[in-house]
């Protein structure tokens, strides 16, 4: 056989099923007085009988802007997109929820009219938020303990039994407010964070291909041998060597 001309292989990959993306945005819910004084330390000069609302107000303390960021559970902040591929990045987990019964089918009509069998796929996100606030000097004067978050999504997939999830954030941002009065603090936190929802399988496909085989290194010298892949058994393997109809 030359080697331009191609044979039947049989080759395992990893097969994409569905594949959709959402935005999610999530409410913590807010901190407010006693609970905000025990959630934050303090790099300042200040009663330590003072509340945060205290502290706030102080007009030695100044104005503070409020940085709020993705961490682990000790409060490191982490790059959720650094590797979106890996299911679980630190203080970050997606992952599907099982369900008793399985992954249950719903019956489906798509715009074009064509019904359709689904399966409800159910997914669960979760982590941490630090607070940090911060001086017009840029230094941070309070931080807060990581503050957990969740959120359980639904989603209508093509996902029949054997396929697996493969679930990754590709999008995270994080707006938090801080109200203080002489008598009342509160902390809000919202999160907007974009999933990348996948539902895949290995599976083996049988393709014409040409083996392909690395050139030689142009060299002075002496060269290294051509890697020889083993002979295939056409006869049985792939389909007996007969081509699908």
């Amino acid at each position: 056989m030359s080697h331009k001309e191609t044979e039947r292989v049989c080759i395992k990959a990893r097969k994409v099923y569905d594949w959709v993306t959402r935005q999610v945005d999530v409410a913590i819910k807010p901190v407010c007085n006693s609970d905000l004084d025990d959630l934050f330390a303090w790099d300042l000069d200040h009663d330590k009988d003072a509340s945060i609302a205290d502290i706030l107000c102080d007009a030695k303390v100044g104005g503070l802007s409020v940085e709020c960021f993705l961490s682990d559970e000790k409060g490191n902040k982490i790059n959720p997109l650094a590797n979106h591929h890996h299911r679980h990045h630190k203080g970050l987990t997606c992952k599907e929820i099982e369900q008793p019964n399985g992954r249950p089918d719903v019956e489906v009509t798509l715009p074009d009219g064509v019904e359709v069998i689904l399966q409800r796929v159910k997914v669960l996100v979760k982590g941490y938020v630090t607070i940090h606030l911060v001086n017009n000097k840029g230094h941070v004067v309070g931080c807060s303990a990581p503050i957990p978050f969740a959120t359980i999504q639904t989603f209508l997939l093509c996902a029949p039994d054997g396929t697996e999830l493969d679930c990754h954030v590709t999008f995270f941002e994080c707006d938090s407010n801080l109200i203080a009065t002489p008598d009342y603090a509160q902390l809000d936190v919202t999160l907007a964070l974009c999933l990348d929802i996948q539902m895949e399988a290995d599976v083996k496909f049988e393709i014409d291909a040409k083996i392909s085989r690395p050139r030689a290194e142009i060299l002075e010298g002496l060269l290294c041998p051509l890697k020889e892949f083993p002979p295939q058994c056409p006869e049985i393997f792939p389909a007996h060597g007969r081509k699908p109809r």
